[in-house]
C-alpha cells in the first residue's frame, strides 16, 4: 500500500511539472501551494535562464575572432545598459505586483489597464535613450574611458543595441504582465523563441555565413535585437489575441494617468533597489582589484558559478512574488504569508544542499573553469565562504520578492542600502585591509551582509505591514 501511494504521489509530481512546463490555467488562490510553487517556479527559472543567455551567446561568438576591442566593446555596452536595466526591472517589479493584485481581485479589465499603462511607460522611457544611443555612441564610449580602436570596432554594435532598447523594454514589462497573471509559461516561451532566432542569426551576421553578409560585430547586435523583437511580436501576439489571462488591445485601450502614477511610485524603489544592489557589487570587485588579476579572475569565476546555482531560487523568489500579489489581491493575506514561508523553507532546502557541493567540491568545480594555479584558490576560497551564507540567503531572496510582490518596493530597498552600502562595503574594506584578510575579507563580507539582509528581511515580513499595502 505504501508503495502505491508513493508511486501515485510521484506521478502526480510528474504531471505537475508537465503542466508547468505547458502552462496551467489553475487560480493560484486557491488549493494546495506547494503546486502552486511548482506550477509558477518551473518556467520562471527557465525564463531567468533565457534572459542571460543573449549575453552568453554574445560574449561566445564575439570573442571568438574579432578581437580583444570587439569584446571590450560587448562589455561597456552591457555597462552602459545598467541603467535600462535599472529602469525595465524596477518598472516589471511594479507591473507584476499591480496585475497580480488585479487578477487576484479578479478584475482581469483593471489588470489589462494596468498592463497597458507600464508598456506606454516602458516605451515612453525608452525612446529618448535610443536617440541618445544611435547619435551620441562616441561620447558615451568616451565618458567610459573606450580607446578609439574599441569605438572603431564596436560603436556599431552600441548604436544598434542602445538605439532599440524599447525592445528590451518590452520583452521585460510584458513578461512581468504573464507573471503576474500566472502565465509563467508564456513569459518562458516568448523568450525561448527570441534566443532561438538569436543563437541562429548571430553566428551567421557575425561571420557572414551562407547569404548573410559579414558584419563582424555589428552582427551580434543586429541577430539580438532581432530575436528580441521577435520575442516582443509573439509576446503582444498572445496579450492580443486572448491566450493569455490577461488581453491587452492597444487600439481599444487608453491612457489612465492615475494608474500610470501608481506605477511609477513603485517602480522607482524598484529601480533604486536593483542600482543599489548592482553598484555595491562594482564596489567589492574594486575592493578586490587592490590583490592583483588572480583574485580579481578566481572571485569573478565563483560569483559567475554562484549565480547560475542560484537560478532556480530566483524562480521560486519570483514565485512566491506572484502568489503574495495574488493572494492579497483575493483579500487572503494570510495565505499570501504562508506562501511565502512555504517558498522560503523549499528554497532552504534547495540552496542548502548547494552549499554542500561547493563546500565539498569547491576545487573540482572551480577547475572547471579554469585551471591557472594562481586563480584557483582564490576562486576556491570565494566559493567555499560565499556559499556559507546560502542558507540564509534562501530567505533574503524570498522575502525581498514577497515586498515587491506586494508591491512594497520601499522596504527592500532600505534593507538593500543598509546591509549592501552600510555593512558590507565597509566591512569588506576592514577585513580585507585593515584586518589584513584581503581577498577572503571581501567573501567573508558578502557571507555576513547577505545573511543580516536574511535576518533583517524576516524581522520587517513578520511585521505584516506589507498586507496592507495598497496599489
Amino acid at each position: 500500500m505504501q508503495q502505491t501511494n508513493e508511486s501515485l504521489e510521484s506521478v502526480s509530481w510528474l504531471a505537475t511539472f508537465r503542466e508547468a512546463f505547458a502552462g496551467s490555467r489553475q487560480d493560484f488562490t486557491e488549493g494546495s501551494i506547494r503546486r502552486a510553487l511548482v506550477l509558477l517556479a518551473v518556467p520562471m527559472v527557465l525564463e531567468t535562464a533565457m534572459e542571460s543567455l543573449f549575453g552568453i551567446v554574445n560574449a561566445l561568438w564575439v570573442s571568438r575572432g574579432l578581437g580583444k576591442e570587439a569584446v571590450a566593446a560587448v562589455g561597456i555596452t552591457e555597462n552602459l545598459l545598467t541603467i535600462i536595466f535599472a529602469v525595465a526591472i524596477g518598472l516589471s517589479m511594479a507591473t507584476t505586483a499591480m496585475v497580480a493584485r488585479r487578477i487576484g481581485e479578479k478584475d482581469r479589465q483593471g489588470a489589462s489597464v494596468a498592463a497597458f499603462q507600464a508598456i506606454a511607460i516602458g516605451v515612453g522611457a525608452s525612446l529618448p535613450v535610443g536617440v541618445i544611443g544611435i547619435f551620441f555612441t562616441p561620447q558615451l564610449f568616451h565618458l567610459m574611458g573606450a580607446s578609439p580602436e574599441v569605438l572603431s570596432a564596436g560603436g556599431g554594435y552600441s548604436r544598434v543595441i542602445i538605439g532599440a532598447n524599447v525592445v528590451i523594454m518590452l520583452l521585460f514589462l510584458n513578461n512581468a504582465i504573464f507573471r503576474g497573471a500566472g502565465d509563467a509559461a508564456i513569459a518562458m516561451r516568448s523568450l525561448w523563441f527570441a534566443n532561438v532566432i538569436n543563437i541562429i542569426l548571430d553566428p551567421c551576421l557575425i561571420f557572414g555565413l551562407g547569404p548573410f553578409p559579414r558584419l563582424g560585430v555589428t552582427g551580434s547586435a543586429i541577430a539580438t535585437t532581432i530575436g528580441r523583437s521577435a520575442g516582443v511580436v509573439l509576446q503582444f501576439y498572445l496579450l492580443s489575441s486572448g491566450t493569455a489571462r490577461v488581453r491587452v488591445s492597444v487600439r481599444r485601450s487608453k491612457l489612465d494617468f492615475g494608474v500610470m502614477r501608481r506605477l511609477l511610485r513603485v517602480s522607482l524603489g524598484g529601480m533604486f533597489q536593483f542600482l543599489v544592489a548592482t553598484a555595491s557589487w562594482l564596489g567589492l570587485m574594486r575592493i578586490v582589484t587592490q590583490f592583483g588579476d588572480a583574485a580579481i579572475a578566481g572571485y569573478t569565476v565563483a560569483i559567475r558559478i554562484i549565480l547560475f546555482a542560484l537560478l532556480p531560487s530566483w524562480g521560486m523568489s519570483n514565485a512566491a512574488a506572484t502568489l503574495v500579489g495574488q493572494n492579497l489581491g483575493a483579500g487572503k493575506p494570510d495565505r499570501a504569508e504562508r506562501s511565502v514561508w512555504v517558498a522560503a523553507v523549499t528554497n532552504m532546502a534547495f540552496l542548502g544542499a548547494v552549499t554542500v557541493v561547493f563546500v565539498i567540491f569547491a576545487e573540482p568545480v572551480i577547475r572547471i573553469f579554469t585551471t591557472d594555479p594562481a586563480v584557483v584558490p582564490y576562486g576556491v576560497d570565494a566559493l567555499r565562504f560565499i556559499s556559507y551564507g546560502y542558507v540564509f540567503y534562501a530567505y533574503g531572496m524570498v522575502m525581498v520578492q514577497a515586498f515587491n510582490g506586494a508591491g512594497d518596493t520601499t522596504t527592500p530597498t532600505w534593507i538593500n542600502l543598509g546591509c549592501y552600502w552600510f555593512l558590507q562595503i565597509p566591512l569588506a574594506f576592514s577585513l580585507a585591509n585593515l584586518a589584513g584578510l584581503g581577498a577572503q575579507g571581501v567573501f567573508v563580507a558578502i557571507t555576513f551582509a547577505e545573511s543580516c539582509l536574511a535576518i533583517t528581511g524576516i524581522l520587517m515580513f513578520r511585521r505584516g505591514t506589507w498586507k496592507t499595502r495598497k496599489i
